[in-house]
């Protein structure tokens, strides 16, 4: 399995397969041919709520990606991620944010679900 984060201002690359936009906003200034992106699942997206929390500095990171993970647990965004591990069960998929540290937002998250069910 091929899962892998990049920013979405950041431009598309033959190796990133199937592009995902995991933002539940679409990112600003930036035009829907330039972002390339193949599937926008909102469902999968923290809620504006704990987004907002988040982003207020009222916790920590691994209290957001708790609260995060608990949100990933209902049905619709179970699904959602379900059918994200069966693409990247066929090859490369890359999740796209406008996070300006991705390796500390709901993306990073994702992939450490998406591999933890691959086995």
């Amino acid at each position: 399995m091929s899962v892998r984060v990049r920013r979405v201002y950041e431009s598309p690359e033959p190796e990133d397969g199937v592009r995902v936009l995991v933002d539940r906003l679409w990112p600003r200034g930036l035009s829907k041919d330039a972002a390339r992106v193949d599937e926008w699942p909102k469902a999968l997206t923290p809620s504006t709520e704990l987004r907002r929390w988040y982003h207020a500095g009222e916790g920590s990171y691994e209290e957001f990606a708790r609260r995060y993970e608990a949100e990933l647990a209902a049905p619709e965004a179970a699904e959602l991620l379900d059918h994200v591990r069966e693409l990247a069960g066929k090859g490369p998929v890359t999740l796209l944010t406008s996070a300006k540290t991705p390796e500390e937002s709901h993306a990073a998250v994702l992939v450490r679900l998406l591999e933890r069910g691959a086995g």
